[in-house]
Order: C-alpha cells, then structure tokens, then sequence
C-alpha cells in the first residue's frame, strides 16, 4: 500500500509533490480538458417545463457508452425526457468517427424511444456478439436488439418487457449463471402528476420522495429464446418497496456470485446477497450499508465502487444530498464501516447534492480517484458561476474531483483542477470511458435542463495502464461478473466487469487498470461466474489486451 502524501492540500501538491516530476513554479496541473464544442456532440436534455414543478424534471438522465457499430470506438448514448404527461423527447446515439469526433446517428440506428428517459443499461442479451441496450422511463421501458451494425429492433413487446412503473438505474447480470444476461430494472416512486408541493416559504417545489410512496425493483430472468420472465417473487424481492435510484451489480462477499446494491432515495439501501439457488437475502443493514454511521437512512443517489485502500476488496461510496456527507464504506472482515470523515470524501461534499459518480485512476498512479457529478433538487443560493436561467441557476452546482492520496484519503482537487467544476450547472448521469484510446478514462456528464459535457483526461500520467477484455467464446461476448486481478510485484488491483453504476448511466465495459511505476504484469488472475478460477501469462505494459476463457491456466 502507497503511504499518502504528508501535506497535499492542492492539485499541485498532489501531482507534483509525491512523485509526479514536475516544476512547482509552473502552477496547478489540469486534469481535463472540456472537449464538447469540438466534439459533434451537441446534445441537450429537454423537459418542457410546466411551472408545477413536477419531481421527474428535476431528475436528469442518463448515457452510455459502447461500441454500438463494431468498429471498437466508444460510441454515446443519451437518453432524454420531454412533457410529462404528454410526448417525449427522442433519446440520441452519437457514433464516434475514426478522429475522436462524433455523429449524430439516431435516425439511422432505429433507436426512436420517445418516453420519459431516465436510466440506459447496456449488454448483449441474445449472446450474439453485439451490445443491447435497455432504456429505462417513467413509463413503459424499451429493450432494443443490435444487428451488429448499430441498428436496432425494439423487441420489448415480445420479450415481455412489461410495466409502467417509474424506472431509474438499470443493470445487466446473469445472477444464475446460466450464461445468459438477466435484468435489475431499479425503480423509484408511485408519482401522483396531480399532487402539487411547496417548500418552507410556500413557494412551489419539487417534491421530497419520502413522502412517496416507494416501488419496489423488477428482476427479468432471460429465458435465452428471446424472451424475458418477471421473477421478482420467486427471487425474493418484491415484497421490498422503497426509492431506488442507483444500482450495481459485484461479487460483495466473493463467493462467484453477482450481488446487487440499490441506493434508495431517503430510505435504507439494499444489499441483495445471491443465495445461489435463484433468490437473494437483503442483508444492506447486517453488512453495514443501509444506513451511514450514525445510522441515517440518506438520499442515496450514485454508486461507484472498487479498492479504494488498495487492501484486495471492494469500498462502496454514494453519493447524497445537500446537508448530508457523501459516504464512504471501507470493506472490512464482517461487513462494511463508514469511512467517509477520515478519508476526506465528507467535509466537501456538506453543501453540495451528488448523483453520477466513478472511480477510476485519474493519473495512473496505481490508485482509484472519485469524481461527481453535483446538482441541488431544491432551491439554493445562485452560485456566482451559474448562467442557465434565472430559476435553474438556484438548483446549479459545480461537480467535483478527488485525487486519492494513497490509502483510501482523498483531497478535493476541484478549485485547482479548474475546469470539471465550471461551467456551474445541474448535473446528473456521469459515465467514463477511454474515448480517446489513449490508456486512460475520460467523462460524459449529463445536465438535466442543459447540454451534455465531455470531458478529456489530460492529468499528468504517474505511471503505466493496463486495458483488460474478457470474453467468453462460447457466449460471444464480455463476461458480465467476471473479477479480474493484476498482480504485479507487491501490487495488486482487482476490477469487476459491471459497467452500470454511477446514476442512470452505463460505462466502458473494459476494465482500466493504473499501474503506477509498474513497468511489468507478473500475472492476471480470472474468477468466473460460478467460481472457477484462470490465471494468465504477465508482461509488457501500456497496451490492450484481451483474455479469453479456456485460455489460461488452472
């Protein structure tokens, strides 16, 4: 484990003061770049406002990002909103061209959804080599089926994608482990469009969701013809309502089996253990994650997890609303333990309200960074950088960025860094993804009421990367709940292909690894789905590689 920096209390400290090799005298080091008007993305979030001040136009969407075509270039998606009740917006693919630039391409592409959008999971559901997407709305879903071209065939109706339920996050897992792609279909609350509510002062406000009732989550069994069963109850969790707005899906207890954490809205989260019969045991209040540790239940918001320690297992952190800290849980031998005060992830994060959030490895040096996404759902002081509008300034915060000091303590890097906290606006999905090919992870960013922001990362590198793939040649595809470790000398980091977390949003579904001063992989270690275990062959650094199963050695 990397001893953290005795006083870093700046981005510059933080970059050039433990390691990174660079001249104090040149100032703060930028860590992105805002790429958006340069990159032919120019998409908009739309919602018609009313005046009632309805909840869902206060709750943004959400992107994805994939190879949509099979030319191995990310591509975007976003998905959008409109009227509610009344017709919606059409959600946008943007397909990348060779120049890191990108085209509108949502005509083309068959994809026409025009619902209420919210969250956007992606995955290849008829295991025939290309990715799927399923959108996710206030209202009726849509699962839309790749030709491999990036054309796509809404096949909700006859794969029983069914319900009007208000959904948000949405996760691909094979929780059975029958080689065949199921759906965690989170969902939020049973809105009444009629019930109008005010804030303190009586003006009209957005309403507070726990005054509302809660929905509780959808599990789709893919029955591999095509078609999709309804097994909440047989599952287990149907009986459990409550305002689900982020999920994830990993291997929490590291049996070979997917788990799923869903982030509920002012309530207590679920920690769905797999009992590897079909059903799971909610176990988020045994495990130490229902509630932070002085035992509140928050408005729980976006997932990210990983090794933030660098201690070998998975820390959880989500994202909550102005007033409360963002919590950090550090995994331990029982359970989970609130960490947020000491690892410098709370004091930040008191005035702000988080949703889309990611850890990866900003500079590459071996060790997981946060971002957010931030924007308020009710009325605040207009930051002094807004300049949306005159109402929608008052719910406009900057996003922020932690650089990880080694050990799992974090330093607000925002003001330095300069440029992901500005422009100020009311942000909510976030996704990441090398979309430059460059060995490390750039940033989408969604502004409900607001243009989407793409944000290259221009960090100093303070080591090597290492990209894994891991495919299954038999299921033609990346295998979901896959736990990939790279050990090299003393070091090792662990990744879990799942590329839905954060808030609504979907990201690369290849695994990123920072190596720092690594110059060389001694090995790759594999756990599948089920257990079994592969390792596989070190070697050269900063390049792409893929691991295929059957391939390795037992």
């Amino acid at each position: 484990m990397r001893r953290p920096c005795p006083c870093a209390s700046s981005l510059l400290v933080v970059l050039a003061g433990c390691g990174g090799g660079r001249d104090e005298a040149s100032g703060p080091a930028s860590i992105f770049a805002e790429i958006t008007a340069r990159s032919g993305v120019d998409f908009v979030h739309h919602v018609e406002r009313s005046g009632r001040f309805p909840l869902p136009e206060i709750m943004g969407a959400g992107c994805a990002l994939f190879d949509a075509d099979g030319d191995g270039r990310l591509d975007i998606y976003f998905t959008d909103a409109g009227r509610f009740p009344g017709p919606g917006a059409p959600d946008r693919l943007y397909l990348a061209n060779p120049d890191s630039t990108w085209r509108d391409a949502t005509t083309a592409s068959g994809l026409r959804d025009t619902g209420y959008g919210m969250g956007v999971a992606v995955g290849d559901v008829d295991n025939d080599g290309d990715l799927d997407l399923y959108v996710g709305n206030l209202g009726a879903d849509a699962l839309y089926l790749n030709d491999g071209h990036g054309v796509f065939e809404d096949v909700s109706s006859r794969a029983g994608i069914s319900g009007s339920a208000w959904t948000t996050s949405v996760a691909f897992l094979d929780y059975d482990v029958d080689g065949w792609l199921d759906i965690w279909v989170a969902h939020y609350v049973e809105y009444d469009h009629d019930r109008l509510c005010t804030d303190a002062s009586g003006r009209p406000e957005y309403a507070n969701p726990r005054e509302l009732r809660g929905v509780p989550d959808t599990l789709y069994h893919n029955r591999g013809d095509g078609s999709f069963t309804d097994v909440s109850v047989a599952a287990g969790i149907a009986g459990h309502a409550s305002n689900g707005l982020g999920v994830v899906v990993e291997d929490f207890d590291d049996d070979g089996w997917p788990d799923v954490f869903v982030a509920n809205d002012g309530q207590a989260n679920h920690l769905w253990m797999n009992q590897r019969d079909g059903t799971f045991r909610e176990d988020g209040l045994p495990m130490g994650v229902a509630v932070n540790g002085h035992g509140v239940a928050e408005a729980n918001m976006g997932i990210a997890v990983g090794d933030v320690d660098g201690d070998g297992d998975l820390d959880l952190f989500v994202t909550h609303l102005t007033g409360e800290t963002n919590t950090l849980w550090l995994r331990e031998d029982f359970g989970f333990v609130d960490a947020s005060e000491r690892s410098g992830l709370a004091g930040p994060s008191l005035p702000t309200t988080g949703f889309g959030t990611a850890m990866f490895d900003l500079e590459l040096d071996g060790d997981l960074d946060v971002v957010i996404a931030n924007g308020r759902v009710t009325r605040g002081p207009a930051h002094e950088r807004a300049n949306i509008d005159p109402l929608w300034n008052l719910y406009a915060e900057p996003n922020q960025v932690f650089v990880n000091l080694g050990g799992g303590r974090f330093v607000d890097a925002t003001s330095d860094e300069g440029v992901f906290g500005a422009p100020v606006e009311v942000s909510r999905g976030l996704a990441v993804g090398d979309l430059d090919r460059d060995g490390d992870l750039d940033v989408v960013i969604t502004n409900a009421m607001g243009p989407a922001r793409i944000y290259e990362n221009v960090a100093q590198r303070r080591g090597h990367w290492l990209v894994v793939d891991v495919v299954d040649e038999s299921l033609h595809r990346a295998v979901y709940g896959a736990v990939v470790r790279v050990l090299a000398g003393d070091r090792r980091w662990r990744r879990t292909v799942s590329p839905q977390t954060s808030y609504l949003s979907s990201s690369e579904i290849a695994l990123h690894f920072g190596l720092g001063d690594a110059s060389r992989i001694d090995a790759i270690e594999v756990r599948w789905p089920g257990g079994a275990r592969e390792t596989f062959d070190g070697g050269p650094v900063d390049r792409s590689i893929t691991l295929v199963r059957g391939k390795g050695r037992r």
